[in-house]
């Protein structure tokens, strides 16, 4: 029986490569007559370099960039030749990951995502004509004011001091915007997003996500009503855009995904980029469809499998796969909170939690491998039993 392990991050506890490898190992021990791949996958978040690295025949290039609060971290770029030219794989969270920050360092007001600009440019400096950025765990909400800075748009004085420093952004801050989208526009720019949310509004990004960085209720008010400031200053250097089919005219703020990464799927559309679903392109660089058709299971896991789970997700991406490949899929999950009806409509045949009570969440807590590890192993007697 061939078994394919394809689990998404435990975000906070184990990367996605470990998830696969506890898994792996609590299947093995139960199950040791099946053929086991690991795939460990991202949806553009962190570890979505690492992902890549593993299954795509590239090179790593190290380089230096700002954290949201301005001091270095390392970074790499992963570079690939292929026959359209080469392309350069970025992740933002390198940049501006929430895992850079202390607990009382997290505060959306003043984090920057400058470091992101600096990562364009090293990709572009490769020589890449195709630059695919990751976006999902951030630790900032400027909607890529920041990287424009280090791109040459503006002062960093006036761009990446955090989006509350948006609000009192004035008419010559956007100085070198005019020439920053014109040096940009030979680069095809990929945005994959972990997240279809606007830029503005009681749904944007602000609202949704800045209390999961630290911001309060007054804060993601003031959050949002700065970066509405941004969108008007920016409205002056870009072109006039029509839908074809309504006539009304195109908002990049209101893009679903504008809002992804903080903002910085905004950003990138300002520069041109289209916006992708970071899994699809996850799933599709990896060719993850030929893997799961030819499989008789598919293990996917998330830290908690939720209703936002259900698209756009490492889980919701390997459960439509499977689905088309006629490929049974579970997932094991460190916390499940949707019911059997929307497991199985998503194209899933089960759901398993590796904890269902607050001393099963402590003791995940404690031992993330073990405790996977060991609910792998209990969901392997179920799938894999032993041949007769």
């Amino acid at each position: 029986m061939h078994v394919v392990i394809a689990p998404d991050s435990y975000a906070g506890t184990l990367t996605a490569t470990q998830a696969a490898g506890a898994m792996a190992a609590g299947w093995a021990h139960a199950a040791p007559h099946c053929v086991l791949t690991q795939v460990p996958l991202s949806d553009g978040g962190p570890g979505f370099l690492g992902v890549l690295e593993r299954g795509l025949d590239g090179q790593m290039l190290a380089t230096t960039v700002r954290d949201p609060l301005g001091r270095e971290v390392p970074a790499g770029v992963l570079v690939i030749e292929e026959e359209r030219g080469r392309t350069a794989y970025v992740e933002a969270a390198q940049a501006v990951g929430l895992h850079l920050l202390g607990a009382s360092e997290r505060d959306p007001v003043v984090t920057t995502s400058y470091g992101v600009g600096q990562l364009l440019r090293a990709a572009r400096d490769a020589g890449a004509t195709r630059i695919v950025v990751g976006l999902g765990g951030g630790a900032t909400n400027d909607g890529g004011a920041g990287m424009l800075a280090a791109l040459g748009a503006g002062s960093p004085d006036d761009l990446a001091r955090g989006g509350a420093a948006l609000a009192d952004l004035g008419p010559g801050g956007l100085a070198g915007l005019d020439r920053v989208i014109a040096d940009w526009n030979n680069i095809e720019l990929i945005a994959a997003t972990d997240a279809d949310t606007p830029l503005l509004g009681m749904q944007g990004t602000s609202a949704v996500f800045g209390p999961q960085l630290g911001a309060t209720a007054q804060q993601a008010q003031d959050l949002d009503r700065a970066l509405g400031h941004f969108v008007d200053r920016l409205a002056g250097h870009l072109p006039r855009r029509t839908d074809l089919v309504s006539g009304t005219p195109v908002r990049l703020d209101k893009q679903p995904g504008s809002g992804a990464g903080g903002g910085l799927g905004y950003g990138l559309l300002v520069l041109g980029a289209q916006l992708r679903p970071g899994v699809d392109l996850v799933l599709a660089a990896l060719d993850l469809a030929t893997l799961v058709a030819a499989a008789d299971l598919v293990v996917t896991a998330t830290g908690t499998f939720d209703w936002q789970s259900l698209r756009g997700s490492v889980v919701s991406g390997i459960a439509q796969l499977a689905q088309a490949a006629a490929t049974p899929a579970v997932v094991i999950a460190g916390v499940v909170l949707v019911g059997r009806r929307e497991t199985m409509a998503v194209g899933l045949s089960g759901s398993y939690a590796v904890a269902e009570t607050p001393a099963q969440q402590e003791a995940a807590h404690a031992d993330p491998v073990g405790t996977l590890t060991a609910r792998a192993e209990r969901v392997a007697r179920t799938w894999s039993p032993p041949p007769r």
